[in-house]
């Protein structure tokens, strides 16, 4: 139990820091290059993710493949936005709006799963929807495209987990996780093509650490949940609000007023009240394969 969640705080903190190599581009690559660039490099973690008897094809396969394309989809449009929101927006309050993502999963399992939710996790939501007003505080400051690009990451990957939960044990892995790298690897391949710009050598080495880390964050993330119960190991990515600020601070330079601390505060606070009680509620975590 404790190796799993241990591999959990390493799996974001993996990924945190990958967030950090992709801020770091400031702009200067296109944000579907940078989603190109990062899911072919994200190809390397599959040969750790394959399990024996898994064929390469079953990246490209699924029982369900409406649902392999859903994943693929959603991932694509979450990956763009992340960048997108990385690059404009302080880490901290990029993080804050992405994580409204267990708030999303919620609505998306009434309309989509027909679940019950009670009032607990309904005021959950209500609360999160506070925190972003605070964050944002719209009329006060001024707000721009990575404001959006954050929430439309945090409803997209809602749309992807929703899938991964209609998958269920259906699907093995390797397909769900191929899913979720093919998906950004050819719409960021399609997309770049119209004005792409050849990385020089700072950003080569940038983009290998965003995709790279991100890859080995995958697997840390298969192998935590493989020795610790997954509702156990889910709760570890809120530690990435941690790194985000502390980058934030030192790398870039980002200041957070307090009305915004307060804001994200209450996000995560909802965010990761909506984890736990979902966990009571629906037991999810254990019967759905995470990658």
């Amino acid at each position: 139990m404790i190796k799993g969640v241990f591999l959990g705080f390493a799996c974001y903190a993996a990924y945190a820091i990958s967030d950090a190599f992709v801020k770091s581009l400031h702009g200067t690559l296109p944000a579907y290059e940078a989603v190109f660039f990062g899911a072919l490099l994200g190809l390397t973690a599959l040969p750790f993710i394959r399990k024996p008897g898994d064929r390469w094809r079953e990246v490209l396969q699924a029982r369900r493949p409406k649902l392999w394309w859903t994943r693929a989809i959603t991932g694509a449009i979450c990956n763009i936005a992340a960048v997108i929101a990385f690059t404009a927006l302080p880490m901290a309050e990029a993080f804050a709006l992405i994580f409204l993502l267990p708030i999303f999963v919620t609505i998306l399992s009434v309309l989509f799963l027909k679940e019950h939710v009670g009032w607990r996790r309904w005021t959950a939501v209500i609360a999160g929807f506070i925190g972003v007003l605070v964050v944002l505080r719209p009329g006060f400051r001024a707000l721009g495209a990575g404001h959006i690009a954050a929430m439309v990451c945090g409803l997209s990957g809602a749309g992807s987990v929703v899938a991964l939960r209609m998958a269920g044990a259906h699907e093995k892995r390797i397909s769900l996780y191929g899913a979720g790298v093919i998906g950004p690897l050819v719409t960021g391949g399609v997309l770049m093509l119209p004005a792409f710009i050849w990385p020089n050598l700072h950003q080569w080495w940038l983009l290998a650490g965003y995709g790279l880390l991100a890859g080995l964050a995958g697997v840390l993330l298969m192998l935590a949940t493989q020795i610790a119960p997954a509702n156990r190991v889910a709760p570890t990515q809120y530690s990435q609000m941690l790194w985000a600020i502390s980058f934030g601070y030192w790398l870039f330079g980002d200041h957070l007023d307090w009305p915004m601390l307060i804001g994200i505060a209450l996000i995560l606070a909802a965010g990761l009240f909506t984890l736990v009680r979902e966990e009571q509620v629906t037991r999810w975590w254990r019967r759905t394969p995470i990658v």
